[in-house]
């Protein structure tokens, strides 16, 4: 059940966010350029992306368990720090500059553009390296005696 539930939830939000524009990195490019050629259509895919969410919240956090789990899986901490700031950070330098965003870049793949299959391409390579960097086992010294 889980997995037609994440299968449901995948799709839905793939049409979504092709009905919205947001696969077309020129029509999200156009949204943040506020002194050219703006499209300001992308804040109401936004406000709505919020208005389900803060209600969506309410709906399941007023539950004692998920339907397809034995417990929440929430985020242990809250606090805001340097990695979170340099993700975010990159996160906003990739968007601008590609118009891409992760989750409508995956989506945009089965229309074959190859800027989409680059992206993501780039995206897995960039997350495998971060991985590595993070996740290295502490170099242990040698003691010589």
């Amino acid at each position: 059940m889980n997995h037609i539930a994440a299968l449901v939830s995948g799709l839905l939000f793939g049409a979504g966010v092709a009905l919205s524009g947001m696969v077309n990195p020129v029509k999200v490019l156009n949204f943040m350029d506020i002194a050219g050629t703006w499209d300001p259509t992308l804040i109401f895919v936004m406000a709505a992306g919020l208005i389900v969410t803060f209600a969506g919240y309410r709906l399941v956090l007023a539950r004692r368990q998920p339907l397809f789990a034995p417990s929440f899986s929430l985020p242990a901490t809250s606090g805001i720090d340097a990695r979170l700031i340099a993700g975010a950070g990159l996160f906003g330098l990739g968007w601008g500059l590609t118009g891409f965003c992760p989750g409508p870049a995956v989506a945009s793949l089965v229309f074959g553009y190859w800027q989409s299959a680059l992206f993501v391409a780039a995206m897995a390579a960039g997350m495998i390296a971060m991985r590595l960097i993070t996740h290295r086992p502490a170099a242990t010294e040698s003691v010589e005696g």
